[in-house]
């Protein structure tokens, strides 16, 4: 039987096949899948922000981009993993407010995704698809058994990357 497991937001999980992991309330926050295909062996990590250096409190690693794809590499590892065959998917990062100005600071999506893309490249793990970017929310679903991410949006429906 197949469980669904929930990952809250600056959260991370890690589950072997069949079963799914699972996240909503991606904003600007960013989904990163990673994916053993001989295991089955998969993460989720719902992060928050780019970095947490300058962050007066960094303690939960799940929160930044920068320190979630380690913690979930070394969680699925330890579970049965390869880390030379994992494979990852990004979605999230929208805009979902409109500020005055070009300032990029302002753009935590677009920041995310770049800092995640930047993490996954440092890891040496390649991105194989990633839906990112726009100013809608999504839900993600992520299947370990066939490392297929389905994703959902309020009236642009669900696809599949």
């Amino acid at each position: 039987m197949v469980q669904v497991h929930k990952v809250g937001m600056a959260d991370l999980k890690v589950a072997k096949k069949p079963d799914e992991l699972m996240t909503s309330g991606l904003g600007s926050c960013i989904g990163i899948c990673l994916y053993d295909k001989v295991t089955g062996v998969s993460g989720l990590a719902h992060i928050m922000l780019p970095s947490s250096k300058g962050v007066k409190n960094a303690d939960n690693k799940a929160k930044f981009a920068d320190t979630a794809v380690d913690v979930l590499i070394s969680e699925m590892v330890r579970i049965g993993a390869k880390s030379n065959r994992l494979t990852a998917k990004i979605a999230g990062g929208s805009q979902m407010f409109s500020f005055k100005g070009s300032s990029d600071v302002m753009k935590i999506g677009l920041r995310n995704a770049e800092a995640a893309k930047e993490a996954i490249a440092k890891a040496r793990i390649p991105l194989l698809a990633e839906d990112c970017g726009g100013n809608h929310g999504r839900t993600i679903v992520f299947k370990t058994e066939t490392g297929e991410l389905y994703i959902r949006t309020i009236k642009q429906g669900e696809k599949v990357i």
